[in-house]
């Protein structure tokens, strides 16, 4: 099992803390919140009402032939149970109501944070876990807001007010059950204990699945394409398996302890009558009141069967909460500094001043990297793969901080500028750029409504995608698949184009070989198009393929995270170092055929 699939068990079934954040949720709908614990208590003494009608129509009337009265006692029966029927619906329907908005408002605030976390969050925790909170765990809760707490409390309170009320029909028989009572607490207690554990073990197995169905899905063509559906199926049989093991703990628990509470309740209700029968039978208590202690008696252990029931869905939900609110609480890491600003005027001059980064202690990526890119200028960054190319331009879009020295727009250290105004000045040109399912249109502006129609479309003319764009049935207003499958690879390329040329900013970045693995005709395309928005603009470029490059301002070597040579191609190629040697080799390559 892969640390990347790992969760972790989080604590006990009741954490104050974890409780009060979850109540701090509750205060916006406190009306609706005490309207239902006022109904909770009206129900919790309504229960008793019909017991105590049965006991006086026994003692009272039907032991002494009195059948004056007993009608009046029907219609209060009937009505207690009308009036708890009612006040159960609408309590129910209150709460259901507390908990969907409440839901709403969790997800909301997480979404809000999830979106602000710094890349170096979701290179750490897979998106199958990510998405389990936005969903399972905030519906987890709001079962429990809906369905749980108010039900807990209703059933406490009924649980104190039948113990009272035994208590006030007979005291030595309150004492025989409470002695039964007692040792099932405690039995409870242990039940509860194991039933715990295995539904952590139940959240863990879980999410490990819902970790690997989400990397396997996404990679579902590699799959089949190197045939490995057989192995994938072990791989995932093993997780499900282990989820099997885990649901059937969670069951055997749950299943053993019901017929411990009436194995309890069959012993206690026979002692009782055992005891009780007989001083039935010698006068010293009535028939009523027996009638009523065992009502009472059965009354009792239902709720306390419906709290192990809610107990449980306690635990899922405080796991859940913990869960969210360790996400919550995540710490942004890349965050805009008090008092960070903007400039009125973007020249584009990049500088990277003695720079020093990397993704875990000690292990440098960039090393005292240190230059200066003038306005306008065009610029290639290249090196072999792991020189730090690709991290340098993330470190532009502050998708990271640096750990020493700084880097600067136009002299402005860019931790001094706001991170959304950085991103919108800086546009970036993946290798594969990710596409949404939505239309053409919406994915050049990203429903960005600041960004006309008349605007998309020129950005598209601008860079040649309006060409294969036309040509579709629907246009602009075309429905692109789950990760741009209805488009090739060189279309999903152009249309990235068109989204950096809309979005129009002062400096960009061409990442990663962005004419990679394409037709040639759709290359020039895309070159002329890149020749368009780079024109006038600050750009950098990082690509393998070194003849793509030549016609750029200056070339920037890295070599093992350090910048080793700068200067025009044919500067580098005099000085027969290591750009010579990456140029001399790939050229050779290409002319082989």
């Amino acid at each position: 099992m892969s640390f990347y699939e790992e969760e972790t068990a989080y604590g006990s079934v009741y954490n104050r803390r974890v409780a009060g954040r979850l109540t701090g949720y509750l205060r916006p709908y406190w009306l609706q919140v005490a309207a239902s614990v006022v109904m909770m208590l009206a129900v919790a003494l309504l229960e008793l009402v019909p017991v105590l009608i049965v006991r006086t129509a026994i003692d009272d009337h039907i032991a002494v032939s009195e059948v004056d009265g007993l009608g009046m006692l029907a219609i209060i029966f009937l009505g207690a149970l009308v009036i708890t029927f009612v006040l159960r619906y609408v309590q129910m329907y209150l709460m259901a109501w507390v908990g969907q908005r409440m839901m709403v408002d969790l997800r909301m605030e997480l979404f809000t944070h999830i979106q602000r976390l710094s890349v170096a969050f979701f290179d750490r925790n897979p998106v199958g876990r990510v998405v389990i909170r936005l969903t399972g765990d905030v519906q987890q809760i709001e079962m429990v807001i809906s369905q749980g707490v108010i039900q807990i409390l209703t059933n406490m309170l009924i649980v104190v007010a039948i113990v009272v009320a035994m208590f006030a029909l007979h005291f030595q028989l309150s004492l025989i059950l409470m002695a039964f009572v007692v040792p099932l607490i405690i039995l409870v207690q242990r039940f509860a204990a194991a039933q715990r554990e295995a539904f952590r073990d139940q959240r863990i197995w879980m999410a490990r699945i819902n970790a690997y169905l989400n990397e396997l899905i996404t990679g579902v063509t590699i799959i089949q394409l190197f045939n490995r559906q057989r192995k994938n199926l072990e791989y995932f049989d093993h997780r499900n398996t282990g989820a099997l093991a885990a649901n059937m703990r969670v069951l055997f628990w749950y299943a053993a302890f019901e017929p411990t509470v009436v194995l309890f309740n069959a012993i206690t209700t026979g002692v009782i009558i055992w005891f009780a029968g007989g001083a039935v039978l010698e006068g010293s208590l009535t028939l009523g009141t027996l009638v009523a202690f065992l009502a009472f008696m059965q009354r009792f252990f239902w709720p306390v069967r419906e709290l192990t029931e809610r107990y449980t869905m306690l635990q899922g939900a405080m796991a859940s909460a913990e869960r969210i609110f360790g996400v919550i609480d995540e710490p942004e890491e890349v965050t805009d500094i008090e008092g960070a600003g903007t400039l009125e005027e973007v020249r584009g001059e990049i500088r990277f001043d003695h720079v020093w980064f990397a993704y875990h202690p000690d292990n440098w990526v960039l090393k005292d990297v240190s230059f200066t890119i003038q306005p306008g200028e065009k610029v290639a960054v290249v090196g072999a793969t792991g020189a730090g190319k690709s991290t340098m331009m993330a470190l532009l879009s502050r998708f990271y901080d640096v750990q020493q020295g700084a880097i600067l727009v136009d002299g402005v250290p860019i931790r001094d500028l706001q991170q959304r105004w950085l991103r919108r000045h800086v546009g970036t040109m993946l290798q594969d750029p990710w596409v949404f399912t939505d239309t053409i249109e919406e994915n050049i502006r990203l429903r960005d409504r600041s960004i006309s129609g008349e605007q998309i479309r020129a950005a598209a003319r601008a860079v040649g995608a309006s060409t294969f764009i036309e040509r579709l049935p629907e246009g602009y207003g075309t429905l692109l698949a789950e990760r741009g499958a209805n488009l090739s690879t060189g279309q999903k390329q152009l249309l990235a184009l068109a989204r950096v040329a809309a979005f129009n900013p002062e400096i960009v970045l061409v990442m990663d070989e962005a004419t990679a693995s394409i037709d040639p005709e759709t290359e020039a395309i895309i070159q002329r198009g890149l020749a368009e928005v780079m024109a006038g603009r600050t750009a950098i470029i990082i690509a393998h393929r070194l003849n793509t490059i030549r016609a750029v301002d200056r070339i920037i070597v890295l070599h093992l995270g350090e910048v080793v040579e700068d200067g025009s191609h044919d500067e580098l190629m005099a000085l027969d170092g290591i750009y010579a040697r990456l140029y001399e080799l790939q050229y050779r390559v290409q002319s082989a055929p």
